[in-house]
């Protein structure tokens, strides 16, 4: 079984703080440095399963800062280098406690809303006479509050947050602005490689000097639902079920044996050649989106790989 990396104990030079999410692990280091692990942690349904994806976080990584550059002319992000296939190191700022989830298509969370009767969703009204995966009439933003440790994000209206004061009006614009910019050219990335962009997040956070930037993750598979675009207008006349790019597949296989991340239900047990076929999957999404072929990283000491190409990195700066 290939070798991954589920955790990582570092002690940079200037290291002042360390924070563990579900899939990557943030250092903050002095001068407002921040430096970004992605392992190759699976998370579904807000738990992490037991074993890790061969070049799951590589993956992820490479998408999302490779699309970050993609975006750089329209939107600002806190991105300076990638050291390493598994590392980003940028500009710490300070996170805005919201996510910009954006949605051109009636999928996911938003279907299940709509087929339980509701026609508002996040204070945005959804059109009478929808079924699943149809386009909306022009894209929604439907944020979500950002979770603390183990809470779920939760859904909240533009109007809330104002009243809330969880983000100022003009702050909120700026994100409205930069979501809708983004989302627009992620569409327009998609659509080069035969993909539908359905929907997305986007996160922001502001820099000591006042600056909003784009922040954590874009365009990746664990952040955004991607259809194939061949076939899709068949699919729906048909009633058909959509072609997927995303990690549905795992949520699926989890829901087949048996578990929702629901109080006392297990993680069913992966094996090795499951594990192996959800790594040849990302590396299939990873190919798809980017229109590249996946060149792996050596794994035969990853932590050791890591600390050698950030200590080079820093070293130089």
């Amino acid at each position: 079984m290939s070798q991954s990396i589920t955790g990582t104990n570092f002690n940079f030079p200037g290291q002042i703080d360390v924070y563990k999410g579900k899939v990557r692990e943030v250092y903050t280091l002095e001068n407002d440095v921040l430096l970004m692990i992605a392992t190759d942690r699976l998370s579904a349904f807000d738990v992490v399963m037991p074993k890790g994806i061969p070049f799951k976080g590589q993956i992820l990584n490479q998408i999302a800062t490779k699309m970050m550059a993609a975006t750089a002319d329209i939107v600002p992000n806190w991105l300076q280098a990638t050291p390493d296939p598994n590392v980003a190191i940028g500009e710490a700022c300070e996170p805005f406690k919201i996510e910009m989830v954006i949605r051109g298509y009636m999928s996911g969370h938003a279907a299940r809303e709509y087929k339980a009767g509701k026609r508002m969703l996040c204070g945005v009204p959804m059109p009478d006479g929808m079924k699943e995966n149809d386009r909306f009439p022009a894209p929604i933003i439907t944020p979500a509050t950002k979770a603390e440790k183990g809470d779920h994000d939760e859904d909240i209206s533009k109007e809330a947050i104002l009243e809330r004061g969880i983000v100022s009006a003009e702050d909120y614009a700026i994100l409205e602005k930069h979501t809708r910019a983004l989302f627009q050219r992620g569409t327009e990335i998609a659509a080069q490689r035969g993909l539908i962009l359905v929907d997305t997040k986007y996160e922001f956070g502001k820099t000591k000097a006042g600056k909003i930037v784009l922040i954590d993750e874009i365009h990746t598979p664990d952040s955004s639902r991607y259809f194939y675009a061949e076939g899709y207008q068949e699919r729906q006349d048909r009633g058909e079920a959509q072609k997927q790019l995303s990690k549905e597949f795992v949520r699926q296989w989890l829901i087949a044996n048996g578990f929702q991340g629901l109080e006392g239900q297990t993680v069913p047990e992966m094996s090795d050649a499951y594990i192996e076929s959800v790594s040849e999957r990302y590396i299939e999404l990873y190919e798809n989106i980017t229109g590249e072929t996946f060149e792996k990283a050596s794994i035969t000491n990853i932590e050791e790989r890591i600390e050698k190409n950030v200590l080079a990195y820093l070293d130089k700066k």
